[in-house]
């Protein structure tokens, strides 16, 4: 098997999916045990991957068009040029890092023929090796179909599970200052409240059941982790609890927040980012899917319960007011307290 020195891996996605696509940089690694990796991401993602022991450098590229002008894209193209990549893996089969790639004459260049839809691209054109996914994408966990990608490569034939940046001393620091603000108790639980978009976000309601019964039955302290714009949100949740619910939205960053949820005894999800950079640390979670599966985005951790209604119509991708049982989509109504409770007292017990 030809050997690669150096390698940029193309991740224009969201935060999510970034984890996730650590799982085949793990396999990239076995492949190429002496090559360098540097990855290629959004800036607001750049924490998840800095200080990661499978990836040596990161490269940041504001990837919305009115950021881009054709000075900046040039200017990146030299610059990935000059480093002198002798292989280019895409995970987001995404035009122009595809076209950065190829303008910077990396020689070797892989992406997938499908890895989000089915449809088909042009963007292919640019890879000098297009990888086939054959499998069901909505039937088959999204790190596998990254991890595809490099098995079809390489002919490496593992698995592995994604890897999150090491949680630094001050991250440690960090969690234990916010968490000394909470009662004291013998439990921490965790809430992560708000999804990215409507059909991801469980009824507020809900959440107000699930931390009232959880109260009476143990001696548990809340908080809410999320985004800083998740903040009043958030708010509105515990403004309608009797408890006492700490709201720490907008207060860690990536690495802060693996942190947090690794000191937590038990953390209750929706289907956002932060779910996966929690199922690395393997803290006990039950995670609520709406519009979006399970059976693709099941967090990859022992320790994780789902629920889903499983209706006909996920999964979708349509907006709130476009769901046929809105203002209460089935998919996030039907997944009900008492099935949320049910398996965080399995876990808590």
């Amino acid at each position: 098997m030809k050997q690669y020195k150096n390698i940029l891996v193309n991740a224009m996605v969201n935060l999510g999916d970034v984890v996730l696509t650590t799982s085949a940089i793990a396999l990239l690694k076995k492949a190429y045990p002496q090559a360098k990796i540097t990855m290629l991401v959004k800036p607001v993602v750049r924490e998840a991957v800095e200080n990661n022991p499978l990836i040596d450098e990161v490269m940041v590229f504001q990837y919305k068009a009115k950021d881009n002008s054709i000075g900046k894209m040039l200017g990146l193209v030299k610059d990935i040029k000059n480093r002198h990549f002798d292989l280019s893996i895409s995970f987001d089969r995404k035009l122009r890092p595809a076209l950065l790639c190829w303008l910077a004459g990396i020689p070797t260049r892989v992406g997938p023929d499908k890895v989000f839809a089915d449809k088909s691209s042009k963007v292919t054109w640019l890879y000098t090796d297009v990888m086939h996914i054959a499998h069901d994408l909505d039937a088959t966990l999204q790190a596998e179909t990254y991890q595809t990608i490099i098995r079809e490569f390489t002919g490496v034939k593992d698995h592995a599970e994604p890897v999150f940046a090491r949680i630094t001393d001050r991250a440690e620091k960090k969690a234990e200052e916010l968490l000394a603000r909470l009662p004291q108790a013998e439990k921490r639980i965790a809430l992560c409240v708000k999804g990215t978009f409507a059909l991801k976000t469980w009824p507020k309601a809900y959440f107000v059941e699930v931390v009232e019964a959880l109260a009476k039955r143990y001696d548990a302290a809340f908080f809410v982790v999320g985004a800083p714009n998740d903040r009043e949100y958030a708010d509105e949740v515990i403004a309608a609890m009797y408890q006492t619910v700490l709201n720490l939205c907008g207060e860690t960053n990536l690495v802060d927040l693996a942190a947090i949820i690794r000191k937590s005894d038990l953390l209750i999800t929706v289907d956002t980012g932060a779910t996966h950079i929690a199922a690395t640390t393997g803290v006990k979670m039950v995670t609520m899917y709406g519009c979006t599966s399970p059976d693709r985005w099941h967090p990859i951790n022992k320790n994780a319960k789902v629920l889903t209604s499983q209706e006909q119509c996920c999964p979708c991708s349509v907006r709130a007011e476009e769901c046929p049982s809105n203002p209460k989509p089935k998919c996030l109504w039907s997944i009900t307290p008492d099935m949320v409770l049910k398996e965080c007292y399995a876990l808590l017990n």
